[in-house]
This record gives C-alpha cells, structure tokens and sequence, in this order.
C-alpha cells in the first residue's frame, strides 16, 4: 500500500487525490510576509489589511501555477500507463507520486520535462496580459509577480541535477545511453549536489559583483532552498545505491534446494527421501507435477513412529498460494514485486525451473537480505 502524505484531500486529478498539506499553509503564510514590502512600496495607500490581502493573492497565484504543474505530471504519467498515487501540495510547491513501470527511461523524462514547461506556458500568458496593461496598477503588479515567479521556477526546474525536474530528464538521458537507472540516477544526483552548493556560493558571491553586500533574507532563502536541494539529491544517490544492492538478489542465490514426492506418498517415506538430499525442503507435487505445498519437518517429526507409514503427506503439508510459483531467473526490483503481488503472505513459496519444482524460497530470508 503506498502512503499518502498528511493533510487535507480537495480533490481529485487523474483519479489520484489532491492533497492539501500542513505545510502548504506556512509556506503560504510565509511568502504572504515576504511579499508584502514589494505590496507596500509599490502601493504606499494601501492600509496593511489591503497588502496582505494583495500579498496573498499573490501566494495564490503562484501555488495556482504550482498546482498546474503537478497537473501535467499527472495527467502524462497517467497517459504513459502509469498509476498516479497523489498529487500534494507542500511547503517546497509540489510533488506528484505515481507507480508503473521502471523500464522507461522516456517515461521520466516526459514526465518530468512537463512540470517546467507549463511554467512556462502560464508565464508566457501572464506577461502577455501584463503587456496589455495601461497603467502600473495592482492587478498589473500581479501580472508582472506572476510572470516573473513563473518564468523562474520553470526554467529553476529545468536545471539538471535531481531533485529537480531536469535531473529527472537527465537520470533519463544517462539511463538511456548506458542502459542502467542506477548509473542516471548517480549523475543527476552528483550534479543536484553541485546545484546546492552553487545555490548558496551565489547568493553569497553574487553581491560582492556589484560592490554590495549579501543581504540577510538572501542567504537564508538560499541556505534553505541549498539545504532542501542537498538533501534531495543524496537521498537520490542512496536511493540508487540500495537499488544497485537490490539488484544483486536472485531467486537462484537465495533459493533453497528442493525434493518432490507426490500426494499419495506417506510421511514414513520422508526419512528415505530427504537421506539423498540433506538439508532440502519436501514440495508435494500433482499428478500434473504443479506444486502443491511444502512439508513442515515439525508436523512430519510430531506424527507417531507406528502411524507414519499410513499417514499422508497432505496431512503435514502447508499450502502454497494460487500462482505463488516464482521462476529461477528472478532477481532485483522484480523479484520483489513478485512476492509482494503473489505471495499472499506466505512463508514459503516455490521455484520452478523449465516446469520443474527445483526449489523453495523463504521470503523471510530475502527480507534478511534486504536488511543486510
């Protein structure tokens, strides 16, 4: 089951629910403050009631734009077979969760790509009704914020490194040429890191150009929105570290050899069969050779010596799922999916070879995998 973020749900879009989150109101409280002076200076009339009444149009405006954004992630992750989860909106703008398939480079960067574009549609739309103004009014003012806030974020996201929407692009672009995600993933990560850093150098740096001085407000912004990006890319570069280790599961390495009897065998039979093979699990099998449960050594051990030979193996077997069968070949990202979808919370689970039962695999060994 995928979580959803905390918050209020206003909606839905591509069958997915709009969530409102507790931190889209300080962000919007925040901002409404930080626009504020610009309110004030360019309409010095204007009672504090009415600048902040404008100031938080203006923080309207541009989480309106925000959520158009994550609309058209949306609505292109859902046209690209893809399963959308959530679109949210937080204190950093957006995000838009979707499921499907990891095999598609050009699904991520279609995907991704969108986001920046509608930006940039909506700023283009906003500075040609800007043009259109007569005189520098209010509405003007927030034809201008808009257009310029808009312009910014999207040609921001543009920027290759994750986690932004161009580092999406270029984990696709890497992924692409090299055939691995992992290998995308590490470069987009690597350059959002730089993004970071060169977030915060330029607001220190920036200044001292024009013989000023880096003001306060400047460097916290950038320190913040440094931090957030610094953070996002490593934990795309752990993200694609436990992938690579995940990767390297196979059902055939974690497998555990197994002995096929029949249902009309006898648990006094087992003694005889497991002395050829040590150490493996007993499956039992149909007449069509499907597997049909494996043998609890404790309930075979726990049937007295004088009943065993007229005691059936069905009697100390436990059932595998309807379709829980996995094949050798299995590993990474898809054998975790696998059990996920088929095992149906069994312990157990059978192998099979060329239509052949030639193991078991104990999902409580892949989840010790996973921890280790």
């Amino acid at each position: 089951m995928t979580s959803r973020s905390s918050g209020w749900v206003v909606g839905r879009v591509a069958g997915a629910p709009v969530v409102l989150t507790r931190s889209w109101l300080l962000g919007a409280v925040v901002l409404t403050l930080v626009f504020a002076p610009t309110v004030g200076r360019f309409a010095p009339g204007t009672g504090t009631t009415g600048v902040l009444v404008v100031a938080f149009a203006f923080v309207l405006l541009l989480f309106a734009s925000v959520f158009l954004h994550e609309v058209a992630h949306a609505l292109v992750a859902r046209a690209r077979g893809h399963r959308v989860t959530e679109v949210a909106l937080t204190l950093w703008g957006g995000h838009t969760a979707y499921t499907g398939s990891s095999g598609r480079p050009l699904d991520g960067a279609l995907v991704a790509v969108v986001g920046p574009l509608t930006n940039l549609a909506i700023a283009a739309g906003l500075w040609a009704a800007f043009q259109l103004q007569s005189s520098l009014t209010i509405p003007a003012l927030l034809l201008f914020a808009g257009a310029f806030s808009n312009a910014f974020v999207g040609l921001f996201n543009l920027v290759p490194g994750l986690p932004l929407d161009g580092g999406q692009v270029l984990e696709a672009v890497v992924w692409r040429a090299t055939g691995s995600r992992t290998r995308g993933t590490l470069a987009a990560g690597w350059v959002g890191r730089v993004v970071a850093v060169g977030v915060v150098v330029g607001a220190l740096l920036w200044p001292l150009r024009t013989g000023g001085s880096p003001s306060l407000l400047t460097v916290a912004w950038a320190a913040l929105i440094g931090a957030f990006l610094w953070s996002g890319a490593g934990e795309a570069i752990k993200g694609a570290r436990r992938r690579e280790e995940v990767g390297l599961l196979t059902v055939r390495g974690l497998a555990v050899p197994a002995v096929t009897v029949p249902a009309d065998a006898t648990v006094g039979s087992l003694p005889g069969v497991l002395a050829a093979r040590p150490g493996a699990v007993v499956v039992v099998v149909g007449a069509d050779g499907a597997p049909r449960g494996w043998v609890d050594p404790g309930a075979a051990a726990g049937v007295p010596a004088e009943a065993a030979s007229t005691t059936s193996v069905e009697a100390v077997v436990v059932p595998f799922p309807a379709g829980s069968a996995v094949t050798a070949d299995l590993a990474g990202p898809d054998l975790l999916s696998t059990l996920a979808r088929t095992a149906g919370g069994s312990r157990v689970v059978p192998v099979v070879e060329e239509g052949r039962v030639t193991g078991v695999l104990d999902v409580a060994r892949v989840a010790a995998a996973l921890r280790r």
